[in-house]
């Protein structure tokens, strides 16, 4: 069991969920905690990854790192999105397992799941059908990670959990038009539309400054700002969307996704998980210090025939609660205090056209969301004007 002494490795630590995760774990009294930047640690470098481990010997890894965007940047870095969050995976799996990690938290994403999934989706519908082609290669990413957890877990013994957030928002969301998501993105679009109707030019040199957009930034001509804008949509007093505005989504507010990953990381099991008492009397060896035994073979191969076949261990979290894109573009609008128009360019791809997932075994485990979608976008745009 990990204690308030326990040292736990945050991987992303400065990334939306990762830093939430960081803070709640800070609130909680887990004050050992380690983390690199990305400058720091390159995680696609196994050499680094080893030498990392090798130095900070964490008891525990939360593994919130990844190669991530919305539906342009799946489309246009599709090669990426599979290498890069391939090798981030496997390097820091596999050296979480070679240094005995008691403990290790994976984070992925519901678009693991299929694109005409029934909803809402439960964890046993993955890999009964196509996946959703714009975000293919991120999906397939994250399947690999579950099941390498679930794997090791079978095979040696381990504890590494699984974790599939909804879509997420909150403090330290990515605001940069050409790889945000739908949430920022469509707030950012909408507040730098209204500020070029009441022509705050200075406000929107600041925010250009905070964020350039493909090298435009303050300094910028305004006529050159309004076409690099435009580009995205943005226009006085008017944003154009992609997609209809129909499909269904289902936002998790990102300290709420922090709250959830600590609580399954300190009080979840693998035996919790697929529901067996005697798994870890199974696997485990009878080390004092409660760390695999390495050398234990009972269940080696990657099955234990008298407990059948095991999958879908993986733990969905969200909300359980779904909104249209136009619906919240109401609410951003809202918060924004945007009374322009809002239009959407359905020769655009909505995606998967519903993603709301089912919450119940993260609820038999003794957790649920607290932040509703109203009250979060009105956070997240506080959060957003307080970085300018």
């Amino acid at each position: 069991m990990l204690d308030k002494a326990s040292k736990i490795y945050v991987a992303g630590h400065h990334g939306l969920v990762g830093s939430a995760i960081w803070n709640n774990l800070q609130q909680r009294g887990y004050t050992n905690l380690t983390g690199r930047s990305h400058q720091e640690l390159d995680l696609t470098d196994q050499v680094a990854v080893k030498r990392f481990f090798d130095e900070e010997r964490p008891e525990a890894v939360v593994l919130a790192a990844a190669f991530v965007g919305g539906i342009m940047a799946n489309s246009l870095y599709r090669a990426d999105f599979i290498m890069m969050n391939m090798k981030i995976q496997c390097n820091v799996i596999s050296e979480a397992y070679a240094h005995g990690v008691e403990k290790l938290l994976f984070l992925g994403s519901t678009c693991i799941y299929p694109k005409n999934a029934p909803q809402p989706m439960k964890e046993d519908c993955l890999l009964t059908s196509p996946l959703e082609y714009t975000n293919e290669e991120y999906a397939i990413a994250k399947i690999a990670g579950l099941k390498m957890c679930e794997s090791y877990n079978l095979q040696y013994g381990t504890n590494y959990l699984a974790v599939m957030p909804t879509n997420l928002y909150g403090p330290n969301d990515n605001f940069h038009l050409e790889n945000s998501h739908v949430m920022p993105a469509m707030m950012r679009k909408i507040y730098l539309a209204k500020l070029i109707h009441e022509g705050k030019w200075e406000m929107i040199a600041v925010d250009l400054n905070k964020r350039p957009v493909e090298g435009v930034d303050g300094s910028s001509q305004s006529d050159d700002i309004r076409e690099i804008l435009a580009k995205y949509g943005i226009y006085d007093n008017k944003v154009v969307l992609w997609g209809t505005g129909t499909p269904l989504r289902e936002f998790l507010w990102s300290e709420d996704m922090a709250d959830a990953s600590v609580h399954v990381l300190l009080n979840v099991n693998f035996s919790d998980i697929i529901g067996i008492e005697k798994y870890s009397s199974v696997h485990y060896g009878a080390s004092t210090s409660g760390a695999v035994d390495r050398n234990h073979s009972a269940g080696r191969g990657g099955a234990i025939p008298k407990l059948g076949e095991i999958r879908n261990c993986h733990i969905n979290v969200g909300t359980g609660k779904e909104l249209t894109i136009r619906e919240l573009s109401e609410l951003v609008a809202k918060a924004v205090g945007f009374e322009g128009t809002i239009e959407f360019d359905a020769s655009k791809p909505d995606g998967t056209m519903r993603k709301l997932i089912d919450v119940s075994k993260l609820h038999s485990l003794g957790w649920t969301h607290k932040v509703e979608i109203e009250e979060g976008v009105k956070r997240l745009f506080d959060w957003y004007r307080s970085t300018l």
